[in-house]
């Protein structure tokens, strides 16, 4: 797809069963993505078991963060990929050999539609609601690379109030792993922004090996970060669209920013440092 007016390439809009594309410009540098976006089930599984209110619950989908990445995708007219499926169907935010990938026990929440997961079932749900959407990332990552301007990813998540009664007093987190080059600004940002309590690889760790930023940003070199903002600020409308009215001007300036342009829409080529392996944490 070319735009007449601009004639710059873009990546066109998609509609699959198991995920969605936004279009956007091909060489806009950026990528939005989204991996909890919804909490439907296809209809063979019903409610796998739950009472359907559960559904409507963090351990469903990311509240707000669907409604966030549409805004922010348009706003600066860049691709985005959403999931369509809730998590508990299969989490595309895992690699497809974490014991997590499909949760028996979420939050307190039995799911009777996954006690009894054989392997068949676990390896139809991969290929059926988890390849696809990575398939799309890696597509659209393909078509960027081709305009000759390397995508930094940024991913859309959002974060309870309060874990085991705990209060979380951040308005928003940024997680990263060990590329600073989008994380950083993303920090600074929203440090200056003056108003926010802001957690730097909090209120969970950036450094999950086989999450979705590990497997197409951390392995393909590309800059890449998670934003998760805290759900009571993105439960509704008004919150929904005063945090995509915050984090356009932030995104957009940190892509138009000369000093750090270049290495953020490159390819990095050094191996990260060896650390302490990667925790799993409950709820990203």
């Amino acid at each position: 797809m070319v735009n007449k007016r601009t004639g710059a390439r873009g990546v066109a809009a998609e509609e699959a069963d198991s995920y969605c594309v936004l279009g956007g410009r091909a060489d806009a540098g950026l990528i939005v993505l989204c991996d909890h976006a919804g909490n439907a089930l296809p209809s063979q599984y019903g409610t796998l078991g739950l009472p359907r209110e559960q559904l409507g619950r963090h351990i469903a989908y990311d509240i707000g963060a669907a409604a966030v990445t549409r805004a922010l995708a348009a706003e600066l007219g860049v691709p985005a990929v959403l999931t369509r499926y809730s998590r508990l169907l299969i989490d595309p935010n895992r690699g497809a050999d974490d014991p997590t990938l499909i949760m028996r026990l979420s939050d307190g929440a039995v799911v009777p539609g996954n006690r009894a997961l054989d392997q068949g079932e676990r390896q139809q749900r991969i290929e059926l609601y988890y390849h696809p959407y990575h398939r799309a990332i890696e597509a659209i990552i393909d078509q960027c690379l081709a305009t000759g301007v390397a995508p930094a990813l940024l991913s859309i998540h959002s974060f309870t109030e309060s874990w085991k009664a705990t209060p979380r007093p951040w308005h928003v987190g940024i997680l990263w792993d060990t590329d600073q080059r989008l994380a950083k600004p993303l920090l600074d940002s929203f440090y200056a922004e003056g108003d926010l309590i802001v957690g730097d690889n909090e209120p969970y760790s950036g450094q999950l090996e086989g999450d979705c930023l590990w497997q197409h940003g951390t392995q393909r070199g590309l800059a890449n970060a998670i934003i998760e903002i805290r759900q009571d600020l993105i439960r509704d409308a008004s919150g929904q669209s005063a945090w995509a009215r915050r984090l356009g001007p932030i995104v957009a300036k940190i892509l138009r920013d000369t000093a750090i342009k270049p290495a953020l829409n490159s390819l990095k080529t050094t191996e990260p440092s060896p650390g302490d392996p990667p925790v799993a944490y409950a709820g990203r």
